[in-house]
């Protein structure tokens, strides 16, 4: 993909395959790319889109999460129970719901209707609720003691303590959402509010002009980069993210 971005047009169908280009085009892709579609809205879009399912989902998780490990409420394990059999249902079972209520709130085509469905997932809450059990009870009796609120000693006591685990979720769901397509693909009409992977297919659309290759293979290549980067930099806290919430009790 990467160096099918710098090869002429012919280079990157050629057999046998041209594994470095023959004729360099430097930046020429890239340029394509961004004429034949509004790839640096399609690049923002994906950059609100998951930025806001990373807060929101790190947050309402960790708080929910502490919610059904520290507090003793009437029906918390059969919520909880509740929480996870979400875990099982299909996504694709819930499009066309989600989409009649969305366009029920006039959200269809919208950055709300883009964003709002995705802002909470059960795996968040299941994570947080799982490293959050493993809090001493005794540091919250103590802030308690010490005058502390419930909503004070969340955000001064348990988030701090929590940090380590909130950074896995938040690299998990960056790369769920960032590589989203199903609903961004339903719930968006309007081009310039399309996500970078849906947007990619402007490029290979053959009834609407001949597939660019070149140009496709430039707009992968940026909607990669920041994925690829976020992986090398923090590839430990994904692994741990991935395996410390199924080995806790």
């Amino acid at each position: 993909m990467v160096t099918s971005a710098y090869k002429a047009e012919e280079e990157i169908m050629a057999i046998p395959i041209h594994w470095w280009p023959h004729r360099f085009q430097w930046l020429e892709r890239f340029r394509e790319a961004t004429e034949i579609a509004p790839l640096w809205h399609y690049f923002i879009n994906s950059a609100l889109f998951s930025i806001t399912h990373v807060i929101a989902t790190v947050f309402f998780g960790a708080m929910a999460g502490f919610g059904f490990a520290k507090y003793d409420f009437p029906g918390r394990s059969f919520l909880f129970f509740l929480v996870i059999c979400t875990l099982m249902i299909p996504f694709q079972i819930l499009v066309v719901p989600l989409f009649i209520e969305i366009k029920a709130l006039g959200w269809e085509n919208s950055y709300p209707g883009l964003i709002m469905p995705g802002l909470m997932n059960a795996f968040g809450v299941f994570m947080m609720r799982q490293h959050a059990s493993d809090l001493p009870n005794e540091l919250l009796e103590a802030g308690r003691v010490d005058g502390a609120g419930e909503f004070h000693m969340f955000m001064r006591i348990v988030l701090p303590l929590l940090a380590p685990a909130l950074a896995s979720l938040a690299i998990i769901v960056f790369i769920w959402s960032w590589g989203a397509f199903l609903w961004p693909l339903v719930v968006i009409q309007d081009r310039d509010l399309n996500v970078l992977s849906v947007g990619l297919t402007n490029y290979s659309q053959p009834y609407q002009r001949p597939p660019m290759w070149g140009a496709a293979m430039a707009a992968s290549t940026v909607a990669t980069i920041p994925i690829a980067c976020l992986f090398v930099a923090f590839q430990r806290y994904f692994i741990k993210g991935l395996t410390a919430a199924a080995v806790k009790g």
